[in-house]
């Protein structure tokens, strides 16, 4: 399948053609292919598919171990007041508690 388009929200490759938009079967989210590149390349999405922006509070949802310390950041930790960084791999900026500062994968929280 390497002509399978995913879907912008939640990157999905389960997409199927309905009419003429493109439909997401994970996230049910519509778009038009045409217009892919001007929808939304700036948002952030957390692991459910609710689309954060800053000063949010979410919780980790699984244990994420942390280089250098002796504990990984355990889910259910809330976290709040994010910072977000589009485009980046770990495109949520925040401080934990017992960690300082650090950058988080927005896959692994959910708004909260």
């Amino acid at each position: 399948m390497s002509d399978t388009i995913l879907c912008p929200k939640c990157n999905s490759e389960f997409t199927y053609p309905q009419d003429n938009l493109m439909v997401c079967s994970q996230c049910f989210h519509e778009w038009d292919p045409a217009d892919a590149s001007a929808d939304g390349d700036d948002k952030v999405f957390d692991s459910n598919g609710n689309e954060l922006q800053d000063g949010d509070s979410v919780v980790v949802v699984k244990d994420l171990p942390v280089k250098g310390a002796p504990k990984p950041v355990k889910a259910g930790t809330k976290v709040k007041n994010i910072r977000l960084r589009p485009g980046s791999d770990h495109n949520i900026d925040c401080k934990i508690d017992g960690f300082g500062s650090m950058a988080l994968k927005s896959e692994f929280v959910k708004k909260g």
